[in-house]
């Protein structure tokens, strides 16, 4: 009877040991699973990716660069100038327009602004060979930079031309150049640059950063290539709001790369029709957006 007893008592302890063995295999099991899940869905960056991102931004400034404009309807009043220099370290090639001051006089402010002020060559220059004199690497060191400037012009009309130009920078150790733009509006007639105090209302820049990222959205919805952009703030917009081309149906704001879209997809620029515009243009006889 005794040995009956113990016999028993020996069966249920090994019954539980065993039970609950097994409970923490499955409790191991399960944990290995869940840890495999997440190793699923862990995004690995790797050489497709980056080579897929390349291919993307290299797409996204062709289609800048190739963006037709009105340069050629424009060939008595614009004169062409191009500066080009090859040096080992760096290179400078810079391509902008000057107004033929034989048709206007007044043209010559514009031509002063750009001359003096906008087309720095000299000061491109310096700052390329002190940033290599501070660098320490020498890979970087000899890394070729690259300083680009080229435009886009538009006509409104016969009293006002909208210029975009587009800077390429490639600085040592990046795999990419950036983009940067600056835009200018020049009444032809009057020989003064024009702001957007001088198209808008004042105190609507709140309400036009609103119109833009609607734009924005629209387009993100649609999916028309602006996945991972995102909405304008208005600190960007008030640093921006003058970085904009006219045309007689729709006004274009231009921005530079991660401002409103990452360098590998969406656009540089939105366009906005002037009809969504209305609550917002000052009304005026010298403003050509009036109709």
């Amino acid at each position: 009877m005794k040995h009956l007893i113990v016999i028993l008592i020996f069966t249920l302890v090994f019954s539980c040991k065993t039970d609950k063995k097994e409970d923490t295999i499955q409790i191991v099991e399960d944990t290995i699973e869940l840890n495999h899940k997440k190793a699923d869905s862990i995004t690995v960056i790797t050489p497709d990716i980056i080579q897929d991102k390349s291919i993307a931004i290299e797409l996204k400034q062709n289609k800048l660069i190739e963006k037709k404009d009105e340069r050629q309807s424009l060939e008595t009043l614009i004169i062409e100038k191009k500066y080009l220099k090859e040096k080992e370290g760096y290179s400078i090639d810079f391509t902008y327009p000057l107004l033929n001051e034989k048709q206007n006089l007044k043209y010559v402010n514009f031509n002063d602004y750009i001359n003096d002020y906008y087309v720095d060559i000299s000061g491109t220059e310096t700052a390329i060979l002190e940033s290599k004199a501070l660098c320490d690497s020498i890979a970087l060191l000899k890394f070729k930079e690259n300083r680009l400037i080229n435009y886009k012009v538009y006509n409104v009309n016969d009293d006002l031309i909208s210029v975009v130009f587009y800077k390429e920078n490639f600085y040592s150790g990046t795999l990419h150049p950036s983009y940067s733009f600056d835009c200018l509006n020049f009444d032809l007639n009057r020989g003064v640059f024009m702001t957007y105090e001088d198209f808008f209302l004042e105190g609507t820049e709140a309400e036009f950063t609103t119109l833009i990222n609607e734009e924005i959205n629209s387009k993100i919805s649609k999916g028309e290539l602006f996945y991972d952009c995102w909405e304008l703030s208005q600190d960007d917009f008030l640093e921006h709001k003058n970085n904009f081309v006219l045309n007689e149906t729709y006004i274009e704001y231009y921005f530079d790369d991660c401002i409103m879209c990452p360098s590998y997809t969406g656009s540089y620029s939105v366009e906005i029709p002037l009809v969504k515009l209305l609550s917002v243009i000052k009304k005026y006889d010298q403003n050509p957006l009036v109709f």
